[in-house]
């Protein structure tokens, strides 16, 4: 099913706080599929839990990529404790515990994550002809008008 396409220029609205997390994955040895390929398979469960329960776990959105060695996943949260919350939650402890015990310090794949609390007024997006995509799905998006066209402008306070 298609995306509906907003023809124009769009931003979010960033009046309130935002925890960006980015979490992802490395295939170190491509043939150790019995290492990697677990790691990759405990995310879907994860992310039909957050939207079953978006409002309850402080979920707002996410958005994934898939490249031939690395994934990416930016996830957007209300606040860091909502996210602590989720990491200490059962689902994600049991596929913490299994990639622990499966791969621990074996280099046949490779995971990272980051985590940004940003601050209300402190960020701003665009998004040109776009579907709803990255804050824009989390948070709602509205027009550029001419008030806040810039960059500038638009982090000087969106009101």
């Amino acid at each position: 099913m298609a995306k509906e396409l907003y023809p124009g220029r769009y931003t979010t609205e960033n009046d309130e706080d935002v925890v960006v997390f980015i979490i992802g994955m490395r295939i170190n040895k491509r043939l150790a599929v019995r290492k990697w390929w677990p790691v990759f398979t405990a995310m879907p469960g994860m992310i039909r839990e957050l939207y079953e329960n978006q409002e309850e776990l402080g979920f707002l959105s996410m958005e994934s990529f898939f490249g031939l060695r690395t994934t990416v996943m930016i996830s957007y949260w209300k606040s860091t404790e909502d996210l602590l919350a989720y990491a200490r939650g059962a689902k994600h402890l049991k596929a913490w515990k299994e990639f622990n015990k499966r791969v621990g310090d074996n280099d046949a794949v490779g995971i990272y994550h980051e985590t940004y609390s940003v601050k209300k007024g402190n960020y701003e997006s665009v998004y040109g002809n776009m579907p709803l995509h990255g804050l824009a799905k989390a948070r709602g998006h509205r027009l550029i008008t001419p008030e806040i066209r810039t960059a500038k402008k638009r982090l000087s306070g969106m009101k």
